[in-house]
């Protein structure tokens, strides 16, 4: 719902290009790993970048997402405060750095890297996002050395993980990993917590696919679902049926620009994202992308 939004709107700019500037210039001598519970053995990890999923067990440890290589010896340490034995896996929820610069540190000490099929693809060559950030292709210490198309389970540390691909939205390689036990799901970036959501459309994203990805996810779990998002708090499945609501009342906006065959600076001007997010360039590169599917 659009109040839903208008909360949160002044508290985050409108799109991952704001995070990507803001990144790129940033100290990471000064960032905190800060430690969050989600429920029973999960907990997530904030710092700069994706939300970071943890389980602890006998089996040892899996992470979902690593953020950027400096941050390593932070999050290893935020790790230590809840167990002593290292990590085993790494899911990459796709490839972006800011998701997956951390993989040829936790590779070299021995986690085993897993992601979709494509992620790894889009890893093995520089790529050139949405946004027009390049990212360097990784060492193959860094690859996953894993991968899947549809989905897989792993079952650790008494928790059955069930990985799925709920199809191309956020990138054509986006993972989702479901805690089936605990009823706790990580997202990745299909599901975000900042207001307009980034769409790498270079790289196989689309609105379409988006929304397409959050209806699959939205049956996939119940109002009792602890939702880890890609960046943001935890959240609900209302939360994430309230994003899918805006994504589709946008879309609309923009189709009815393209049936009535408007500019794209005449389509600006209509604010399909007006009730949503602010006006200024971040919106308007976001929305400049997304007419750009439909003509």
């Amino acid at each position: 719902m659009k109040y839903f939004y208008r909360d949160i709107v002044l508290a985050t700019l409108t799109s991952t290009l704001f995070i990507i500037s803001q990144l790129q210039a940033q100290d990471f001598d000064d960032v905190q790993i800060v430690t969050h519970h989600v429920k029973d053995n999960i907990y997530y990890l904030e710092g700069s970048g994706g939300n970071i999923g943890v389980i602890v067990g006998d089996d040892g440890v899996l992470i979902v997402d690593d953020q950027f290589g400096p941050l390593t010896n932070k999050i290893e340490a935020a790790i230590t405060d809840l167990t002593k034995l290292p990590v085993t896996f790494v899911i990459n929820s796709h490839f972006h750095y800011d998701h997956t610069d951390g993989n040829e540190n936790f590779g070299r000490a021995g986690a085993f890297i897993v992601s979709q099929d494509n992620a790894r693809r889009r890893m093995e060559s520089a790529q050139v996002l949405a946004s027009g950030y390049s990212q360097r292709r990784y060492e193959e210490v860094g690859l996953p050395k894993i991968t899947f198309f549809e989905a897989m389970r792993f079952y650790f540390n008494d928790e059955p993980i069930h990985i799925t691909y709920n199809g191309p939205g956020h990138t054509d390689g986006d993972a989702q990993i479901f805690f089936l036990e605990s009823n706790v799901m990580h997202t990745g970036d299909m599901f975000v917590r900042y207001v307009l959501p980034f769409i790498d459309q270079n790289n196989g994203g689309s609105l379409d696919g988006m929304i397409e990805a959050t209806d699959r996810l939205a049956s996939q779990i119940n109002d009792e679902t602890i939702i880890i998002p890609g960046h943001g708090q935890l959240s609900t499945r209302d939360d994430l049926l309230n994003y899918r609501e805006m994504l589709v009342t946008i879309r609309g906006n923009l189709l009815r620009a393209k049936v009535q065959e408007l500019s794209p600076s005449e389509m600006l001007e209509t604010e399909p994202a007006d009730g949503f997010a602010p006006v200024g360039d971040g919106t308007d590169q976001w929305l400049l992308r997304a007419y750009d599917e439909y003509r």
